[in-house]
């Protein structure tokens, strides 16, 4: 068992299990009870999505430096203990069952959800690219 780190409105992969929305607001346009037959997610959970103000930086950043500003933003606010404590229970729920989280990003490279793998990794998570 394990989590995969998805793009959310893509195909669910075999065996993915629960799919987690880790993004601050709902797909637009579309019904709150089509979400899962949708592939968009089952659970939303924004306590994991960047604060609306660090999301902003994140989406205009054109440059290394700004992405990396970015980064320290978030990162500091997955190490609140509110947070880290969301971030130690998938981690450890990582080792029971199958699951996904995502965002809508499609450049993966470029999005909160690169970085929330990394996190999930350094506090033992077991992840699947």
């Amino acid at each position: 068992m394990a989590i995969r780190i998805v793009r959310l409105g893509s195909p669910r992969a075999p065996g993915e299990g629960l799919r987690i929305g880790t993004v601050r607001r709902p797909p637009r346009g579309v019904p709150k009870t089509e979400f899962a037959a949708q592939d968009w997610y089952d659970v939303w959970y924004p306590n994991l999505a960047p604060s609306a103000e660090t999301m902003k930086l994140g989406q205009a950043a054109e440059t290394p430096a700004q992405w990396a500003a970015f980064t320290r933003l978030y990162q500091r606010e997955m190490a609140e203990p509110d947070a880290s404590r969301n971030l130690d229970l998938l981690a450890a729920l990582s080792h029971h069952g199958a699951m996904a989280v995502g965002c809508y990003c499609e450049d993966a490279a470029r999005c909160h959800r690169s970085l929330l793998r990394e996190l999930l990794v350094q506090r033992g998570a077991e992840v699947i690219d």
